[in-house]
């Protein structure tokens, strides 16, 4: 979205069937949704009122002159109260919002998406490098490659994924950070133990499972360039700064 200047909300028409999921049931099935970007990050799903759920799993939990609050109403589940707004005035007037978290399962046609609604602007590119790559951490070097795979993402910067095989495995602890990205997966991170005793948290990530179009990136770790020291070809680069 922060490809283009647009006022906010922004909605354009989404060209997927689009599913959502509780309990095993099939709540919204729809193929007129749209992208409503409420800010520049990235969109989320609005449907009209004829998408949304029959009054069978539709109750009223509140309701004023700009919006009415829908739970959804399959057993006794509280993450189903109020998680629809449906605009009644507005440049949302006649869309409503569901809470993603809130819902089990999103569908994009036959494709299961998690975290949020991926941008159609944003694009997730892997190139295969032959680029010297050194990294170190207080002056110990703690990886080097020849054969680096770069991601470029639209709007972050690039990063630089190396062969586990090409680092020091053996300064690596276990993390039970898990995060997850719609582009890429399922993270999962790494402590750096020096042999001072010197800790960095959390300071390499790598995905044990990932997307389609971040496939070559499985099994490979990165380093947070915000937080070590990385040559390219011998030139030291400079940290990019932590947002």
């Amino acid at each position: 979205m922060n490809m283009f200047l647009a006022p906010l909300p922004h909605i354009e028409d989404c060209r997927k069937r689009i599913r959502v999921y509780s309990s095993g049931v099939c709540l919204i099935d729809t193929k007129k949704a749209r992208l409503v970007w409420l800010h520049d990050k990235y969109p989320v799903y609005g449907f009209t009122r004829e998408d949304l759920p029959t009054r069978w799993y539709l109750r009223v939990s509140s309701e004023t002159e700009d919006e009415i609050i829908f739970d959804i109403t399959l057993g006794h589940n509280p993450n189903l109260e109020r998680i629809i707004t449906y605009h009644l005035t507005g440049p949302l007037q006649g869309i409503a919002i569901v809470k993603f978290d809130a819902i089990d399962a999103w569908f994009e046609e036959d494709e299961q998406i998690f975290v949020h609604p991926k941008d159609p602007y944003k694009r997730v590119d892997v190139l295969q490098s032959s680029r010297h790559i050194r990294i170190e951490l207080n002056g110990i070097e703690i990886a080097k490659t020849h054969a680096p795979r770069l991601l470029y993402e639209t709007g972050l910067p690039v990063r630089t994924y190396i062969p586990k095989t090409d680092c020091r495995m053996d300064l690596w602890q276990p993390s039970d950070l898990k995060t997850a990205c719609p582009y890429k997966g399922n993270a999962s991170y790494y402590h750096v133990v020096l042999s001072s005793g010197e800790t960095f948290e959390n300071i390499v990530w790598w995905y044990p499972t990932t997307t389609l179009e971040a496939a070559s990136v499985s099994g490979y770790v990165a380093f947070y360039d915000e937080k070590v020291d990385m040559w390219v070809d011998d030139e030291k680069q400079e940290r990019p700064k932590l947002a």
